[in-house]
């Protein structure tokens, strides 16, 4: 059984190879998942993951790997989140999902209401797309960005309040206020070449932030 660390999922959608490629040779991921046809863009990129997880219909065939965890076409959950159910069970602490937005915009938003999920279980989640990554931050927690600008972030509320929400270091401020899952507040705020926090006392946010 994998150690508690962090696990890397990839998915069928965009796949920022660059990004995957920089962490996996910096030894940032005890454990990859590949999710269904998310095995082809590790194999377009020269690594083989731990594990495939799918009922494979998009890839095509049953992929040759260390690990195979086969499902039915039919059944009540997504290949995803089979993936990162197993990926928590094992203890991993830290969730990097790749290939999980853009494409098919139903698929983006059970992916989104997963992450959501998850990081109310305990574990941290980040999505990595093009040029964007969002971290899901479920309360009482504080996430400092890492990146300084120029550029947007975006700070939405995964439930239908989420209350004492702070945000610093960003061109308009928020200070222990409640933020609402029926509004456009928390659109496309900005850096402001400084450290910036995003915190908040109850429930869950969605952090998108530019990629460095």
């Amino acid at each position: 059984m994998p150690d508690m660390g962090t696990c890397a999922l990839v998915g069928a959608a965009d796949f920022n190879a660059g990004d995957f490629l920089a962490r996996h040779e910096a030894g940032a991921f005890d454990f990859v998942i590949a999710v269904d046809a998310g095995f082809a863009h590790l194999e377009a990129a020269g690594v083989a993951p731990d594990m495939a997880v799918g009922d494979f219909d998009s890839l095509g065939y049953v992929p040759n790997c260390r690990r195979v965890s086969r499902y039915p076409v039919k059944k009540d959950k997504s290949d995803m989140e089979l993936a990162m159910g197993k990926a928590v069970s094992w203890g991993h602490d830290e969730l990097l999902v790749y290939g999980a937005l853009g494409g098919r915009l139903d698929h983006t938003l059970a992916n989104l209401q997963l992450f959501a999920r998850f990081s109310e279980q305990g574990a941290y989640v980040t999505a990595v797309a093009d040029a964007y990554a969002v971290r899901l931050l479920t309360g009482p927690d504080a996430f400092e960005l890492p990146t300084r600008g120029p550029g947007s972030v975006s700070v939405f509320s995964a439930n239908d309040e989420a209350r004492g929400v702070i945000e610093r270091g960003l061109a308009y401020s928020l200070d222990d206020e409640p933020l609402s899952n029926r509004t456009s507040r928390g659109l496309s705020n900005e850096l402001a070449g400084e450290e910036a926090t995003v915190a908040v006392e109850e429930g869950t946010l969605y952090v998108f932030y530019p990629l460095g």
